[in-house]
């Protein structure tokens, strides 16, 4: 069975849209004025009450609100490269409410605590938008909501009989409807959600929370790579590539680089995933577009597209390939997938013809922490005094903060809301060894891409990897 986006396209017009793309984020190029400068880490012995390991949205969540907690605390900040280099400054520029990766995901898997986490997930966002207005950070944070399109007949078909009285304060668009909010040919209906999603410029909001935690206090410390942990008397000291560092407590917010508690090494795995920004559109091309309302767009198949809408009007399209390398290995080299760029570019254009001739500046790529449950789990060593989180599976851009939350609590002496979520307290089973997970992976790509070429039905492979644990839910 055809889907609309295996439509042909011109391949002349592929070549020159992409033709003089940069291949460094968008954001990053963006936000280039804005980064903070911090200095490399001690190059000697230091002692610390709390030491964050990790620069991204996780670990600067962290230290910011382990300061604001207790203003007394020496809090240090650890990051191997420069502060949002890696997936906090290359991601999709959406934050979702959702804390278990979509609600379906979250009703499978935590059924009975669901809607608990979805107001603690609504909660988080709002104390997001809340943060980056007290502090002032200027990172193009919109309220926006989400449209999740239909582009085949059936995800159409099972739009249109959704109870709109069990899905309020959601709305399901008719085609027409959709068409007066973003204009497109293969957009045949939608579900619009005004609370759960927020547009962001991710790299000038990683850039804002390492300013207002390094004001607040926070020591960050750049070109630190944390090489082990050990104990030292009743500290944990870090052996950094400068020197060695002690604290009474840390917190370890890695993403996907390997795990420095060694029982969560195979708890998660690196997936690739590529973006594209177009130049700036014209106001013809804006008027014919629509989209004035600036949501958050993705499509409802199983191998989706996510795509934005820009401060200053241009287009991230992104998604669909999802890319797995053998032995999950994180490598410069994997950013750089030209056939994933031409998929996207093509697909650009069944999407919106009327756009062709726009040009493409920026092509990335970048790894993503996946995990077998879909959503971030946690983890302790040390006798509780090193916590771990991980495994966003590519909402961390929200869930980072409520991982953050987490942690900090996890490293109190008593037990909070958080700490008792089933979520929190059992982690998901690990990805086996290769080369089981190669082919484990590989083959579930093919199932879902089977599925998504008929009608979204789940096949056997799919439903043996539900039943096991490992992965996509079935519905």
């Amino acid at each position: 069975m055809q889907i609309t986006y295996d439509a042909p396209v011109s391949p002349k017009l592929i070549r020159e849209s992409l033709a003089g793309a940069s291949s460094r984020p968008y954001w990053l190029e963006n936000a280039g004025k804005e980064r903070p400068a911090f200095l490399d880490g001690p190059d000697i012995a230091t002692e610390w009450d709390l030491v964050v390991v990790g620069g991204g949205f996780t670990g600067l969540w962290a230290a910011l609100l382990a300061k604001q907690r207790d203003p007394g605390l020496r809090v240090a900040l650890l990051e191997a490269e420069r502060v949002a280099w890696s997936a906090s400054g290359r991601n999709g520029g959406f934050v979702e409410s959702s804390v278990t990766h979509g609600e379906s995901n979250g009703r499978n898997r935590w059924p009975s605590e669901y809607d608990q986490l979805e107001r603690l997930g609504i909660e988080n966002l709002d104390q997001i938008e809340a943060t980056v207005k007290e502090l002032g950070i200027d990172c193009d944070f919109q309220r926006t909501g989400s449209l999740n399109v239909a582009v085949e007949p059936y995800q159409e078909r099972r739009l249109l009989s959704l109870d709109p009285q069990a899905i309020a304060p959601a709305r399901v668009l008719s085609r027409e409807e959709v068409a007066k909010e973003v204009n497109s040919p293969v957009y045949r209906a939608a579900w619009y959600d005004v609370r759960t999603n927020a547009n962001v410029n991710p790299a000038k909001l990683a850039f804002g929370l390492a300013k207002a935690a390094a004001e607040a206090g926070v020591e960050v410390f750049e070109n630190t790579k944390v090489r082990g942990l050990g104990r030292d008397g009743r500290s944990i000291s870090l052996l950094t590539d400068r020197s060695t560092m002690t604290a009474s407590k840390v917190v370890l917010a890695t993403n996907v680089y390997p795990a420095l508690l060694q029982r969560y090494r195979l708890h998660t795995v690196p997936w690739y995933d590529y973006a594209l920004m177009t130049e700036p559109l014209s106001k013809a091309q804006l008027a014919e577009l629509g989209w004035h309302n600036r949501q958050g767009l993705a499509d409802l198949s199983k191998q989706f597209h996510y795509y934005r809408m820009t401060s200053d009007n241009r287009i991230l399209f992104g998604g669909y390939d999802a890319v797995y390398y053998f032995g999950g290995q994180v490598r410069a080299s994997y950013d750089n997938r030209p056939e994933t760029w031409e998929r996207l570019a093509r697909h650009f254009f069944i999407t919106y013809p009327y756009l062709e001739g726009i040009k493409f500046t920026n092509q990335w790529g970048g790894p993503i922490d996946c995990s077998t449950s879909f959503g971030a789990f946690f983890g302790k060593g040390y006798d509780g005094q090193v916590v771990h989180s991980a495994g966003f599976t590519g909402l961390g851009v929200g869930a980072s903060r409520f991982a953050a939350r987490v942690m900090l609590d996890m490293l109190g002496r008593e037990p909070t809301e958080l700490t008792e979520l089933e979520m929190v307290r059992r982690p998901p089973l690990p990805f086996p060894p290769e080369p089981f997970t190669a082919i484990g992976i590989n083959t579930a790509k093919w199932a879902i891409d089977r599925s998504d070429h008929n009608e979204g039905r789940p096949n056997p492979i799919l439903r043996v990897l539900a039943a096991l644990g490992l992965g996509y839910e079935v519905t």
